[in-house]
């Protein structure tokens, strides 16, 4: 089982590749992995499926990413998750975070809400939906949290502030918000708000208009913007384009 994730890596875009070889190699990610290991030989259940753990690092190259919407960690009921932060699979019955995410799109670019939770679509055109922790035990949610994943993710969000320029991040909760401090806000647009699970979603993530503010800061840094309404491209069977 040491190699179970460079399975999974596979899957990956080469220019997300070329970016992580290096963090693939470091002594935390060899524990994350043992640990990932353990678990799976007790019979464990463990979601996203194995192929899906860097679903949101498969769609598009590192370059072309422009949002970046961060979760906590995957749903962790059976067939919901995807590796992709708020997605379900096409066809599964869209949750409560969701449903207030969509609820918020409506509401903010007037368009009517999604029939379908597969949000492949958003990341077709440049969303990163990247999830702190990537993976989760069967009814157990944070049940992987401090195992190693928070350091990796970490690392993704730094590169992508550093390396590219008028990206915009969505940091929905406080999870999200500890990215805060990683970020350069004088060439990238920064939006807070609360988690949009029903706990939460009226303090302030309700009228966020988040997905129009990203709109107009793409247009006016000239990258394409997102067409919100389009979701339902695939149930995340995704090809790998070299």
């Amino acid at each position: 089982m040491s190699n179970l994730l460079k399975k999974a890596q596979d899957k990956i875009r080469p220019s997300w590749r070329q970016l992580l070889e290096q963090e693939f190699e470091k002594q935390y990610f060899a524990d994350l992995t043992y640990s990932l290991s353990d678990r799976y030989l007790s019979n464990r259940q463990i979601y996203p499926p194995l192929d899906q753990i860097f679903a949101s690092l498969s769609f598009v190259e590192f370059k072309e990413t422009k949002i970046i919407i961060i979760g906590q960690d995957p749903y962790h009921s059976e067939n919901k998750a995807n590796g992709l932060a708020f997605s379900v699979n096409k066809g599964q019955r869209i949750p409560p975070s969701l449903t207030n995410i969509f609820k918020e799109l409506s509401s903010d670019m007037q368009i009517e809400i999604p029939k379908t939770g597969c949000l492949s679509g958003w990341c077709k055109q440049g969303v990163l939906l990247l999830n702190t922790v990537l993976t989760v035990e069967e009814g157990l949610p944070n049940s992987h949290k401090n195992i190693g994943w928070e350091t990796f993710t970490s690392f993704i969000v730094k590169i992508i502030n550093d390396q590219l320029t008028s990206c915009v991040f969505m940091l929905w909760g406080m999870n999200a918000n500890k990215f805060n401090n990683l970020l350069d806000k004088s060439k990238h647009l920064v939006m807070s708000a609360p988690h949009p699970s029903p706990f939460s979603a009226r303090t302030g993530f309700f009228g966020c208009k988040h997905f129009s503010k990203a709109n107009k800061f793409l247009q006016e840094q000239n990258r394409d913007i997102v067409d919100w309404s389009i979701l339902d491209l695939t149930d995340v069977q995704y090809e790998l384009k070299v």
